[in-house]
């Protein structure tokens, strides 16, 4: 089934009112996992590229994203590919140039009018080439790609106000809007609590535009469907699934005086631990299957 862009996913979600999951795509391994689960679940899948913190120089970052969109096209589902987090035009335009058929940037550290201004530019020059844009208005604290040791707290003053929501959303043009409303990138610390009425306040400012919620991993079953039913759209989930990979490993080499422990079988079992992960995921999201 052919790539998709992100709007064309969440503009049925924001309609109808439910979430598509956002999972990695940071490696192969990864990436399988994903689409994998959600052929078996038979539901889109928002695939999340990066520029690689194994592969670094330019040739091979876009080896890495011919290999992960190649894989996307092949699904059996409608697949949108994005560049999470592009902290720069131009690595926004690079991704576009590669493939990605939405890219996010994610000036969301910056002072407000710098951050629309670059959205605008990123805007600009993806709608030309046919790619939806994410942006992001307040912070999402922690560390992306990244767990912590211990964990991290939100920060509330950094949440995203209704307010400056509307008014970015309607000076940059973008497809998506990710919000900062009580999650972390990472692992949380403490129990994580979303701000449902900040987010309702929001949904109500912006209109029918897909809202985005960074830092999914580790929310309680109950905090997303609280944020699912009051506007949030898109959810990103990256450690969760990354640690799921992580703990089947660490079994595999706690039998180490059993059987030699090689990366292919790392591979295999890693797979498996993330697709039913992300599985989980979906089904707490309540994606609806393709059709219905």
């Amino acid at each position: 089934m052919a790539l998709v862009g992100l709007n064309e996913i969440l503009m049925d979600a924001a309609k109808k009112g439910y979430a598509v999951g956002a999972f990695g795509g940071s490696d192969m391994i990864s990436a399988m996992s994903a689409i994998q689960a959600a052929e078996a679940k038979k539901t889109p899948l928002i695939l999340l590229e990066e520029f690689s913190l194994v592969f670094r120089d330019d040739r091979s970052l876009e080896l890495h994203f011919a290999a992960l969109n190649a894989m996307a096209e092949r699904a059996s589902i409608p697949v949108a590919t994005i560049l999470d987090h592009g902290t720069c035009y131009e690595d926004c335009l690079k991704a576009i140039r590669w493939g990605c058929t939405s890219v996010m940037f994610d000036g969301s550290s910056l002072p407000m009018e710098e951050n629309i201004r670059i959205t605008k530019e990123v805007v600009r020059a993806a709608h030309a080439a046919g790619v939806s844009v994410e942006g992001e208005i307040g912070h999402v604290g922690g560390d992306e790609g990244g767990a912590t040791l211990g964990g991290l707290a939100a920060d509330a003053s950094a949440y995203s106000s209704p307010k400056e929501a509307e008014y970015f959303a309607k000076e940059t043009g973008v497809d998506a809007l990710a919000v900062a409303i009580g999650t972390v990138h990472g692992t949380f610390k403490g129990t994580p609590k979303l701000d449902i009425e900040r987010l309702k306040a929001i949904r109500s400012a912006v209109g029918d535009l897909p809202l985005v919620l960074h830092g999914g991993s580790g929310l309680p079953e109950a905090e997303f469907k609280k944020a699912v039913t009051n506007g949030i759209n898109k959810i990103n989930i990256f450690t969760s699934t990354e640690k799921s990979g992580a703990a089947c490993t660490k079994e595999l080499f706690a039998k180490e005086d059993q059987y030699v422990v090689t990366f292919d079988q790392i591979a295999r079992d890693a797979v498996r631990a993330m697709q039913r992960d992300i599985e989980t995921h979906i089904e707490i999201f309540e994606t609806p299957s393709i059709g219905v």
